[in-house]
């Protein structure tokens, strides 16, 4: 592991703590413009700067007491980011997030697979033209597609299942409830605010829009941040103040952009010029922390410190010399689930940079094709673009477990599993959306 990598992470964290205090502390002494001020220079959210009465004041006498205390007995005293960074270590050890899987836990797991249970689909909607990605809200009761055709559809995951049912009783089940028209050109991502009705979508006319979709008469985006080049890929920092924006830009130092979603204001990477890549960002997603990961045309993965905009590790040639196409974090952020044009989905781990688990025996060399974990992290799916087929791996184990007919007439160009449930989407050049559910 690389220790001094996992340091810097760590201190990220914790100076975000501290600026996330600092903030809450001059917000409750009605110092406003003070907190806005901070708040603004270190990139705080004003969500996250929320805490206990006099919470600065305490942590800061209680330093201090023990600063006393050690002197008193001739120990000299580390730094208050010294006794922090211990404290941070101790939940570093601690187990992996709730319902995620611990995949440094088991050495070897080859013969241990589980079965991935049978799964009922339905074609459920079609678009105009290609139905180019998906995306779950993160409460799972909705999802959205996004097209060639300039459009976006979002349906309610409640009305799918009634329209799933052999019978129904309520006469026709129409699960779209919005369909959404603002772009110009196709649309290349989606994703939902962390907390609110907000659908933000990325497109190739150089924007990403907003769309609030509690309105039932809205039909096109209340904002709009305009960018310079092809928005490829969008994702909301958890915090839900922030989101990343991967870009098109041919030629020049690949980074994502920054956006602070209520000033617009973008920030982009201090040390642009030593990336030493100049290849199309291919998809970019966020975790809760502040740290992002992408992947890039030239083969690499990405991670960059979201709040310092640095990039701290790079995996060179992860798929080889093709392209990695897609890259999503672990639920616990300790791991990189990527896929490439290489025909291969691969587990790395952040810290160190090393190559934990592949996942083969699926075709993909053509499309910038999905691989992503089920509701548990205990499978992971993908698609092989050969035999038409979704494909299903046993997580720990990297045994193929499903192989099931894509009913798609040519393989889906994505692949989205919701966050809560044992259901997922596909959708691609056939213009269809199939909804599957576990029977």
């Amino acid at each position: 592991m690389d220790s001094s990598l996992d340091q810097a992470l760590q201190e990220g964290k914790l100076l975000r703590q501290i600026d996330a205090l600092i903030v809450a502390h001059l917000r409750e002494h009605n110092h406003h413009h003070a907190a806005a001020s901070v708040a603004s220079a270190t990139m705080t959210p004003l969500s996250s700067a929320e805490a206990l009465p006099n919470r600065l004041v305490d942590l800061v006498a209680k330093g201090l007491a023990v600063e006393r205390d050690d002197a008193s007995r001739g120990v000299q005293s580390g730094s208050l980011l010294d006794a922090l960074s211990a404290a941070s270590g101790k939940h570093r050890s601690a187990p992996a997030a709730s319902g995620a899987v611990d995949f440094s836990a088991v050495q070897e797991t080859k013969g241990t697979s589980k079965n991935f249970p049978k799964h009922d689909t339905r074609h459920i909607s079609e678009h105009k033209n290609i139905a180019r990605c998906s995306r779950f809200s993160p409460d799972g009761r909705f999802v959205a597609t996004g097209s060639a055709d300039t459009s976006i559809k979002l349906f309610e995951v409640s009305k799918i299942k009634q329209l799933m049912l052999p019978e129904s009783r309520d006469g026709p089940i129409r699960p779209v409830i919005r369909t959404l028209y603002d772009h110009a050109q196709a649309i290349n991502d989606l994703d939902f605010h962390p907390q609110n009705n907000i659908l933000i979508s990325g497109s190739k006319d150089h924007t990403i829009k907003f769309f609030d979709f509690s309105k039932t008469v809205a039909r096109r985006a209340f904002r709009v941040i305009q960018d310079t080049h092809n928005v490829r890929s969008v994702s909301f920092h958890p915090s839900g103040e922030f989101l990343l924006a991967g870009i098109f830009s041919l030629g020049l130092p690949s980074h994502p952009h920054l956006y602070d979603i209520n000033t617009f204001q973008c920030y982009l990477s201090a040390d642009m010029k030593d990336l030493g890549s100049n290849a199309v960002i291919n998809q970019v997603h966020t975790r809760l922390g502040g740290t992002v990961c992408d992947s890039i045309q030239d083969g690499a993965i990405r991670v960059w410190d979201g709040v310092t905009a640095q990039c701290v590790r790079t995996i060179t040639q992860a798929h080889r010399l093709s392209e990695s196409t897609s890259a999503r974090f672990t639920k616990d952020g300790r791991f990189i689930l990527s896929c490439g044009k290489d025909s291969a989905i691969k587990l790395w781990e952040v810290t160190s940079g090393r190559l934990v688990k592949q996942y083969l025996g699926a075709v993909h060399t053509q499309l910038l094709c999905q691989a992503v974990f089920n509701e548990t992290e205990e499978f992971v799916l993908s698609v092989d673009e050969v035999k038409n087929e979704v494909v299903v791996w046993d997580a720990l184990s990297s045994e193929r477990v499903a192989r099931w007919p894509s009913n798609h007439v040519g393989a889906p160009r994505w692949i989205e599993h919701s966050p809560t449930e044992a259901a997922f989407i596909t959708c691609g050049g056939d213009r269809s959306i199939r909804f599957w559910k576990e029977v």
